[in-house]
């Protein structure tokens, strides 16, 4: 049965009073006051209810407690029981999830109790909803100007062990094997005694775990034979194909073996390691995790992140800096396995910005998201991608962004300032021809990109070719240097993604896991810097130092000099009622008589 405390609406008396005014300043200038004030009530919690009966079983504990415990928990990077212990005695995550009393049902849960409400906003995909309900909210309270983002990738290895060619295949065996002999014992039975010995045992595991890498090339080819033949022996058993673990071997097979057919016999050949695909199987207990030749197996996050041009140091040198540090804010965070191509990443990041209302007008990035169809797309919808080109050029050699170009993209004038006496399109090439008395005494023909025709000299070109060359043009340019010089920033921020919260090395294996933790990450970096981002504000004056207006401030002024006074009523209170039923009660005055006598 579902069960929730209201977070929303205020209470009469200050629950937090007891704290004092300097250790509830620290807390309300914390990301724990920031967490509370303006991101607890805004929790979806309501996603979960289809996951519980209405009036049928046990109240679960409470739902908001819960969501926030998860995210602390990836923020924070720590276990399931020191997440429990946290919850049970920190104060900052007290005061973060509103838990003012000291009962074991608001401040306690067990390991499987959280292990429970992960699985489910995993699977629902809640992560993904927890993101974007927090950073709209950020941005909003904070005003983040989203309109300059920069997008790059980080490297991230989840729990798994990197295994051999040998290793691989003996891990999918030997799990098959245990699992036909446990499912199907009368068909594990019709194979021959050797898979056992060689797979099952003790003896036959250690076999394998000492090969020598001089002995691996004669060792590999009798693994890969046995794949062959229980690929081959299972593969028309329902029963037997159905197994994730048979589905796991036959995957093996098909990446890294190739049969081969001598007449009507059939044989089984490894591939060569250069011909095996950057999506193959890894390890068997991570199935979705890729390749990166450049950083290794595991997956890969895609962050888009907003930013604010900073001016040179030479430009403010002698001025005094403001202390207002602008919001950097998350907007899109995409776990992906390690083998996809950054070149697909940009396009969905910007579609997803825009679906959250955080669209920008101009993204950052590297040369493999700046492919020239993602620039065309990009700007289709309005977002201009400042990347360079991949790909060098000769500096002395003449480019297409030399000639002159009328409106319609027709070459008009050489970089001599000769015309061409012939321009022609055809499908999406362009030919265009000058005439040889313009180009036979002409001292940069060496250089040119011309060639002898038929009329005279002449190329070919492609307007993709036309904005390839404009764009390594504008390269060379201050102006460019300037613009792009911000991308750079992105690294900080993967660096403090992996130092503050660890992502680079998780706890957890599987495609699902792994991206509820970076998610979650994600969201705690936001938090972190959010409150980092209003504590080096003026606290006194929000209004005038681009913090939220009053009205929609994260921490008024106003309501912490209240907190003050009724904890100092509320405390002269306690003094003098205690006094009076001291003194007013005839046990203690009786108690206070023996005394004196024996005294």
């Amino acid at each position: 049965m579902f069960n929730v405390r209201d977070r929303r609406t205020g209470a009469l008396f200050d629950p937090w009073a007891y704290l004092g005014p300097k250790r509830r300043k620290l807390l309300d200038r914390s990301w724990a006051g920031l967490f509370r004030k303006e991101i607890l009530p805004h929790l979806p919690v309501e996603a979960i209810v289809p996951a519980f009966h209405a009036r049928l079983g046990r109240p679960s504990k409470d739902a908001y407690t819960l969501m926030g415990a998860l995210v602390f928990q990836q923020m924070y990077d720590t276990t399931d029981e020191e997440t429990v212990r946290q919850l049970a005695f920190s104060i900052e995550w007290h005061y973060a999830l509103d838990l003012p009393s000291e009962s074991d049902e608001g401040k306690y849960v067990c390991v499987r109790t959280l292990l429970s409400m992960r699985q489910l906003l995993a699977e629902k995909k809640l992560d993904r909803l927890l993101f974007d309900t927090v950073t709209q909210k950020l941005a909003s309270v904070f005003l983040v100007d989203t309109s300059k983002q920069r997008l790059d990738s980080v490297h991230i290895t989840s729990n798994m062990r990197r295994l051999s060619r040998i290793g691989i295949f003996v891990r999918v065996i030997t799990a098959f094997l245990t699992n036909l002999k446990r499912r199907e014992p009368e068909l594990f039975a019709t194979l021959d005694p050797s898979f056992g010995e060689r797979y099952l045992s003790p003896r036959g595991q250690a076999v394998f775990s000492m090969v020598r890498p001089s002995e691996s090339d004669r060792t590999l080819p009798r693994v890969a034979e046995d794949l062959f033949v229980l690929a081959r022996r299972f593969e028309c058993e329902k029963a037997v194909a159905s197994m994730k673990t048979y589905a796991l071997l036959s995957r093996v097979f098909a990446e890294q073996c190739a049969v081969v057919t001598e007449g009507e016999r059939e044989t089984v050949a490894v591939k060569p390691p250069e011909e095996i695909s950057s999506d193959s199987l890894q390890n068997p207990s991570d199935p979705d995790a890729g390749y990166s030749g450049h950083k290794g197996q595991g997956y890969q996050a895609q962050v888009m992140e907003t930013y604010v041009p900073m001016p040179r140091a030479t430009e403010v040198a002698g001025e005094e800096q403001g202390s207002d540090v602008p919001l950097r804010l998350i907007t899109h965070v995409e776990v992906e396995p390690a083998n996809a191509s950054d070149a697909h990443a940009l396009l969905p990041a910007i579609e997803r910005a825009k679906t959250l209302g955080l669209a920008p007008s101009e993204v950052l990035a590297d040369s493999l998201y700046g492919s020239d169809k993602n620039v065309v797309a990009a700007a289709e919808g309005g977002v201009e991608v400042v990347s360079p080109v991949m790909g060098q050029t000769d500096d002395g050699q003449a480019t297409l962004a030399d000639f002159s170009f009328s409106d319609d993209g027709a070459i008009v004038a050489c970089p001599q300032g000769h015309a061409p006496i012939l321009f022609r399109r055809g499908g999406k090439r362009r030919t265009v021809v000058f005439a040889n008395g313009s180009c036979l005494g002409c001292p940069r023909k060496k250089e040119c990109l011309i060639k002898p025709v038929r009329e005279g000299y002449g190329f070919r070109y492609t307007e993709r070719a036309l904005r390839l060359a404009r764009r390594r043009a504008a390269e060379k340019t201050q102006a460019f240097k300037d613009r792009y010089r911000h991308r750079s920033g992105v690294e900080s921020t993967m660096s403090a993604f992996d130092r503050l919260t660890g992502v680079k090395h998780l706890r957890v294996r599987g495609f699902t896991a792994v991206r509820f933790a970076v998610v979650l990450k994600a969201l705690g970096v936001n938090l972190f810097r959010a409150a980092a981002a209003w504590t080096s504000r003026s606290f006194g004056n929000p209004e005038g130092s681009g913090a939220p207006a009053g009205e929609k401030g994260v921490f008024p002024r106003a309501n912490s000099e209240l907190v003050r006074l009724h904890a100092f009523v509320e405390s002269v209170l306690r003094l003098w009622i205690g006094r009076f039923i001291r003194f007013n009660t005839p046990s203690v005055r009786e108690q206070d008589f023996v005394l004196q006598q024996a005294a």
